[in-house]
């Protein structure tokens, strides 16, 4: 299968899942990144709040603010104070959007792992009997794999911000990073399929290396998805779970048609 092959497959395999999901009433799986979502928030803020308290604390000490009583020093502790509670945010925020795909992929594995089974079961018509055995070997595989895809995204990112100050071909290093942001996330999404297949993590790398059109077409909705200011990692989670079920789609489909690569 050709990059343009399987491209193509990534993204018709993702927008047949919308159907898929509601035909085979799967929606009930959209809970899953709705109390991820809540549980995020409350204890992202509630952890910036303890560390502004514990840094206005520390200010305190060391410069007094409270005790200051000069003409303005209220105005100025308020500001210093504001200015503390919006950086601690946006910077939870900013971190949040870099690394908030992967904490899906991790947090969410379980869910992702039987979704991803029980898509197969019904588009196969196979007896699949739940092992949880298997199934913890899943989430396990899911986690590691994440962990990995997020690491070596991390050194390009870094080598393409040394390639983004050269005059020309640094215009371009942006689209490259979506590009392999989308490739690692749609890896992520369709491995589940492959540990089923009894792929070791090698063969399932050396695969998707020769399937990159696969991978991105099916991670390229969840990638912009995630490039959405602030509400980007919260819907994303969302669409993680279709992006499951089209992984799981496209992973079958090039199985029966591309078996040389196995």
């Amino acid at each position: 299968m050709n990059y343009s092959q399987g491209f193509r497959l990534g993204l018709k395999s993702y927008s047949e899942a919308f159907r898929f999901i509601r035909q085979n009433n799967l929606g009930w799986f959209f809970i899953f990144p709705l109390v991820l979502n809540v549980l995020l928030f409350a204890l992202g803020f509630y952890s910036v709040s303890s560390l502004g308290s514990e840094l206005i604390e520390y200010l305190n000490e060391w410069l007094g603010i409270e005790s200051w009583d000069f003409w303005g020093a209220s105005f100025l502790a308020g500001t210093i104070k504001w200015l503390i509670w919006i950086v601690l945010r946006l910077l939870f925020f900013v971190v949040y959007a870099y690394v908030g795909g992967y904490i899906i992929l991790i947090a969410l594995s379980p869910a992702f792992a039987f979704l991803s089974e029980r898509t197969e079961k019904i588009l196969t018509g196979s007896d699949l009997p739940f092992n949880f055995s298997q199934f913890l070997k899943d989430i396990w595989r899911g986690v590691v794999l994440a962990l990995r895809n997020l690491a070596v995204e991390m050194l390009f990112t870094l080598l393409l911000f040394i390639i983004s100050f050269i005059p020309v071909v640094g215009w371009f290093t942006a689209v490259v990073l979506f590009l392999i942001s989308a490739y690692f996330y749609g890896f992520s999404f369709m491995d589940y399929t492959f540990e089923r297949r009894k792929f070791n993590v090698k063969t399932s790398i050396r695969y998707m290396r020769s399937n990159k059109g696969l991978a991105i077409g099916n991670g390229l909705i969840f990638a912009l998805v995630l490039l959405i200011p602030f509400i980007g990692v919260t819907l994303a989670g969302f669409f993680s779970i279709v992006s499951v079920v089209g992984a799981t789609i496209a992973a079958n489909k090039a199985i029966e048609t591309d078996q040389s690569g196995f």
